[in-house]
């Protein structure tokens, strides 16, 4: 767990974690405000949908007890028996971006996918954010995921040298499964959830 220091007077105390049971309702308010309820019919969905998260990258930024910020990566193939994971969604409020939770997050993240082993990454978003943490389009050039995207924003980091050398073929997911699939239940947004920053798909 980490916390960051405060930018200004008003601004509280932001501290990272991993995610907790007590989180997911708060998470879920928070990418449907980020998202919308068009996120569950996104392409990435499709590698994260009746799996779990990879284990202990689940990752959430809160300020006073309120749920701020969220990334998550998914255990998944660059092809052909080539591991990797697939980070996504990233949303944090709006309120909070000037804090640089978004930044930490992603540190936080990819920092804890290599120390658990993990060779790479890959994700679906703005190329111009994601070069500061490492990611390009280079390594992605022979990879396809299952359904439509825009081939500037499939991105790579890897965390080893060399892990997606050669990588070709269809993305999969190869995640644990969840034991029951959660129900799709699309919330209103409230008004004051709207002011959300999200990056990756």
């Amino acid at each position: 767990m980490t916390a960051l220091a405060p930018t200004a007077m008003s601004t509280p105390v932001i501290t990272i974690r991993e995610e907790i049971p007590f989180d997911v309702a708060a998470r879920e308010a928070l990418l449907d405000a980020a998202l919308g309820t068009e996120r569950f019919a996104k392409t990435a969905e499709r590698l994260r949908d009746g799996r779990l998260p990879a284990e202990g990258l689940s990752l959430v930024a809160s300020a006073d007890g309120r749920l701020i910020g969220s990334v998550r990566l998914w255990n998944i193939a660059a092809g052909r028996g080539r591991p990797a994971l697939l980070l996504g969604p990233l949303a944090v409020d709006a309120g909070f971006r000037c804090c640089g939770v978004g930044g930490e997050l992603m540190r936080h993240a990819l920092a804890e996918a290599e120390a658990r082993g993990h060779g790479a990454v890959l994700l679906v978003g703005d190329a111009p954010y994601y070069r500061r943490f490492g990611f390009s389009a280079e390594r992605t050039a022979a990879l396809r995921l299952p359904g439509p995207y825009a081939r500037e924003r499939f991105l790579a980091r890897e965390l080893v040298g060399g892990a997606l050398a050669g990588a070709h073929g269809l993305v999969s997911a190869t995640g644990r499964r969840l034991s029951r699939p959660p129900a799709r239940r699309f919330r209103a947004l409230a008004g004051n959830d709207t002011r959300l920053a999200s990056h990756a798909a």
